[in-house]
């Protein structure tokens, strides 16, 4: 199906909340983690197939703050997936930056240095940047940014009336990058569970039934065809959106 992609109009920015790797696991009477392993495999093909396509920015919705929640084995079994999964050499082979994003210090010190090292590792790579969001939700990102520019009005270093959008977002986890033009979320579920929410004010978002493990090129296709095919008003009348183009 890639042949039916407009090739012109590719998004830069995909966002996925990859859903469904326990559900997956479930159908097939296997352990959660059967399911999630089956999910960084999916991870390898949707990285390298976003590359392929001229895709600049892949952000994934690995572990969300809530998820400390989980049962402590199946958290335990997460964090040994994040140290054998960036192990993986798909970053070189595919020339990708490799970043992250969340309250990384709540992770255990092992997986913090596996983290900042693969980081190092892929800084001079231009590809592409995929980066995963570890530790992290939306709330508590806001929460962060809003705390540090309160912090330099009470310091004298910032007037509030200089408080705006822009600078907001210089204040956030995904200062590096521009907002998501896409974002995919698999596994049958309708909602954004506290992801990126300042950054998808104007995404494009795509619901799939599709389970994480069982996402691959095809599916991805879909989404983007879907996506080309809408027309992205951010605010305008359609007409004002069509001169535009």
């Amino acid at each position: 199906m890639r042949k039916d992609l407009d090739m012109t109009r590719i998004p830069a920015h995909i966002a996925i909340i990859m859903d469904g790797n326990g559900r997956w696991a479930n159908e097939r009477k296997q352990p959660r983690s059967y399911g999630h392993q089956a999910g960084v495999e999916a991870v390898r093909r949707i990285t390298t197939e976003c590359k392929e396509i001229g895709v600049k920015y892949l952000t994934l919705y690995t572990f969300s703050t809530e998820n400390w929640n989980r049962p402590a084995d199946e958290v335990a079994a997460l964090m040994a997936l994040v140290l054998t999964s960036l192990e993986d050499e798909i970053f070189m082979k595919n020339n990708v930056r490799f970043r992250v994003i969340g309250d990384i210090e709540r992770l255990p010190e092992v997986v913090q240095q596996k983290l900042f090292e693969t980081m190092e590792h892929t800084q001079a790579n231009d590809a592409m940047t995929m980066t995963i969001a570890l530790s992290y939700s939306s709330k508590w990102e806001i929460t962060r940014a809003m705390r540090q520019l309160a912090e330099k009005v009470k310091d004298g270093t910032l007037e509030p009336e200089e408080i705006d959008e822009a600078l907001i977002s210089e204040h956030l986890n995904t200062s590096f990058m521009p907002d998501p033009d896409l974002l995919i979320r698999t596994g049958g579920e309708l909602r954004v569970s506290n992801y990126l929410l300042w950054q998808i004010a104007y995404a494009e978002l795509y619901f799939t039934d599709t389970y994480w493990p069982d996402y691959d090129e095809e599916h991805l296709h879909q989404a983007i065809i879907d996506y080309q095919r809408r027309q992205r008003r951010f605010g305008k009348t359609e007409e004002q959106a069509a001169n535009q183009q």
